[in-house]
Formats: structure tokens, C-alpha cells, sequence
């Protein structure tokens, strides 16, 4: 199967998954509020290791055959860190899972839309970049975005009925700003494929990103309670994120 179909396919499958895990918000709202803390530490775990276990390593092994230098990797995930702080500062895109009682917290919906239309953007040229490297690699990392979006998009939809849009006006608006992931595909797929030579520096952006994320904004929010019970299955959910990407990248890899 042509890999443009299999990358476009794997990040249909991310996109899907989380708009129902949005969708599902809007009848169990209660039941949601319980498990999101849950998939934002599984999350953060299957990001750090996604960047530590495979898109950094990916990107140092094709650095060797492109000849170049591997400062430009640690540069490109400095870049990526920057791009995503500023992302969140000035265009204000922030998920604030656990701010459904503080109105003022949230971003106005134009702004929120900005953000994760570009989120979706470079997650989409992202997928691309990681299936033109390796087949295993690109699903290890789809399956990064798809833990991460999922949340997200439970985030978004609580975001927007708390300010007063629709239930219909959410879901439509959510399911356009997730299409912009396939133009970043399909994008990233023809423009890379022209360049080769930008992958690795795009997988060290990636891994910035991915860090950024984990880093800054779903490990602090799983730092936000503070009871016993949800520090351990909390932990838990993080360790089984880092340990089912090990083992994923470890099956995958030896099925080459």
C-alpha cells in the first residue's frame, strides 16, 4: 500500500477516535470528568517515550547518512519548544482540562480555533514525516498524537459549551479544524518526500513539541491533584504510556 494512503489512514483513525471521545462529552459529561485525568497522564507518558525512544534516535540515525551535523537536532528541538510556548503565550491555545468553573481561564473561541487548527497543522506534517523515515516509526507516533488528541478534543468541547456554543456549532467546528491534519499530511508528504534532507531536523522539531506538551502542559495538570487515589492510578496511566511504547516500538522494530 502506497505510504501516503497508509499515513493518511493512521492519522483518519487518531482524528476519529478523539472527535468521539469529544462527541462523547456532550451525554456523559460526569463519567468523562473521571477518566479524562486518566488519558492525560496515559498521554503524557506515550509522548516522552515517543521522543525519547524513537523520534530522537530516528533522527540521529538519518543524520549519518545525510551527513549532517547533530547540533542541528538539538537546535531543532529547541526551535520546536520555542515555536510551541510562543504558540501558547501569544496565540493563547491551552486545553485547561480541569478549568470548567473559572470561565476567565479559557481562551475566546476564535483564538482556541487558531491554536488547534495549527496544532492539527504540524501534527498532520508530523505523521508524514515520521512514515517517510519508517512504517514503524510513523504508527508509534501516530499513536502519540491519537493519545494526546483524544483529550484534547474532550478539553475543546468542554471549552466551547461552557462559553455558550451549540452542541451542532461544536461539532462541526472540531471536525473542521481536525480535516487541517490531513492537508498537513498530504503537505508534508509531497514537500518532504522533494526534501529529504528536513526530516531529521523536522523529527528533532517533533520531539521539541511532544516534550513542550508532556512537559508544560499535561504534567502539570496531572500534578494538579493532590489526592491519593489519582496520584497512583495517575502514575500508573503514565508508566503504561512510557511502557506500551517501548514494547511497541520493540515489536514493530522486529517485525521489519
Amino acid at each position: 500500500m502506497d505510504i501516503l494512503i497508509i499515513a493518511v489512514l493512521f492519522n483518519f483513525l487518531g482524528s476519529f477516535v478523539s472527535l468521539l471521545g469529544g462527541i462523547f462529552l456532550l451525554w456523559r459529561k460526569n463519567w468523562t470528568k473521571k477518566i479524562t485525568p486518566l488519558l492525560i497522564a496515559f498521554a503524557a507518558g506515550t509522548m516522552l517515550a515517543v521522543s525519547f525512544f524513537d523520534l530522537l534516535p530516528e533522527a540521529f540515525e538519518t543524520i549519518d547518512e545525510l551527513e549532517i551535523s547533530p547540533s542541528n537536532i538539538f537546535n531543532a528541538v529547541l526551535f520546536g519548544l520555542v515555536v510551541f510556548f510562543v504558540i501558547e503565550r501569544f496565540i493563547l491555545w491551552s486545553h485547561h482540562h480541569h478549568s470548567d468553573n473559572n470561565k476567565e481561564a479559557h481562551p475566546t473561541i476564535p483564538l482556541l480555533i487558531i491554536g488547534d487548527t495549527i496544532h492539527n497543522f504540524l501534527d498532520g506534517v508530523t505523521i508524514a514525516a515520521t512514515f517517510l523515515v519508517s512504517l514503524p516509526l510513523g504508527i508509534v507516533t501516530s499513536l502519540a498524537v491519537g493519545a494526546h488528541e483524544i483529550p484534547q478534543e474532550i478539553g475543546d468541547f468542554g471549552t466551547m459549551l461552557h462559553l455558550g456554543i451549540g452542541r451542532k456549532k461544536v461539532i462541526i467546528i472540531n471536525i473542521i479544524s481536525a480535516l487541517v491534519s490531513f492537508i498537513g499530511v498530504i503537505i508534508g508528504f509531497y514537500v518532504l518526500s522533494a526534501g529529504s534532507y528536513i526530516i531529521p531536523i523536522l523529527l528533532g522539531f517533533a520531539a521539541g513539541n511532544f516534550i513542550y506538551i508532556a512537559a508544560s502542559d499535561l504534567i502539570p495538570e496531572i500534578h494538579s491533584s493532590y489526592k491519593k487515589e489519582k496520584a497512583v492510578s495517575q502514575t500508573s496511566f503514565f508508566l503504561v504510556g512510557i511502557i506500551l511504547v517501548y514494547f511497541a516500538i520493540y515489536l514493530l522494530e522486529g517485525s521489519r
